[in-house]
């Protein structure tokens, strides 16, 4: 059944003209950055630190330009179309009269939302270190923020981990969406109340930045000896969102 309705949710948002326009938009802006990235050969962990694009950071700093686009454009569209979109369009009722628990077809919604941020992440990944290997100067090793000179395997482990930590604040960009998305009348609204929260974030808290400015968060993070970014702030972030999406889920009127 959980097989079934998780298929089911891949094969509506692939139908959908807005999941790929939003997702042809990304591999153009992917194409187009990299473009530059060989002309320029300079980027930056931060607004203050700039660095020479190499070999062994291409991918971390690749994703550096592309955040912005998925935190701002891919998420909250892809969100907005599958929690509020069916709804307001009846599409989620046609699901709804099935013997479905509202629980599971939560989660199944969220994974799916979660997994093509994931392939999108894995896609840039692969882009940026084959790419980088292949074009940008080659280095034996490199230095990130905070004078970290790492060499091959360190410089792999550290842009797994960059990623890594990336996909899980794309994951509680995703879990905020979804709330606001279900309390919103129509999707455009969901979209602008997710781009408002995001940017509103930083005037709540300085350690909420990471949902405005994601990769210089985690660059700066990465740079702090014994860091617990994770277990402090994202993931008690993330638990909670999820139970406020469960509650919400729960208690909204889809059918009637």
């Amino acid at each position: 059944m959980m097989t079934g309705l998780f298929i089911s949710e891949l094969e509506r948002m692939f139908k959908r003209k807005k999941t790929a326009a939003v997702l042809a938009v990304y591999a153009g802006l992917l194409a187009f950055i990299w473009f530059f990235f060989q002309r320029g050969g300079i980027s930056f962990f931060d607004a203050d630190h700039d660095v020479k694009i190499d070999s062994l950071n291409s991918a971390p700093l690749l994703l550096r330009d592309l955040s912005f686009a998925i935190t701002f454009i891919v998420i909250p569209m892809f969100v907005a179309d599958s929690f509020n979109g069916e709804y307001t369009s009846g599409a989620l009722r046609m699901v709804l009269i099935r013997p479905h628990h509202r629980v599971k077809l939560f989660f199944v919604k969220w994974a799916v939302q979660c997994l093509l941020v994931f392939i999108i992440l894995c896609i840039t990944w692969l882009v940026g270190t084959c790419l980088g290997r292949m074009v940008m100067p080659h280095v034996n090793e490199t230095t990130f923020l905070g004078g970290q000179t790492l060499g091959t395997v360190g410089a792999l482990l550290y842009s797994l981990k960059f990623y890594g930590i990336c996909f899980c604040i794309f994951i509680a960009v995703i879990s905020m969406g979804s709330i606001l998305s279900v309390l919103m009348p129509n999707s455009i609204l969901s979209y602008v109340a997710t781009i408002g929260a995001l940017i509103g974030s930083v005037y709540v808290s300085d350690k909420l930045s990471f949902f405005f400015s994601v990769t210089d968060s985690v660059f700066h993070e990465l740079s702090r000896p014994n860091s617990e970014f994770l277990v402090n702030l994202l993931f008690p972030i993330l638990l909670i969102s999820l139970i406020i999406n469960l509650f919400v889920w729960k208690k909204k009127e889809w059918v009637g």
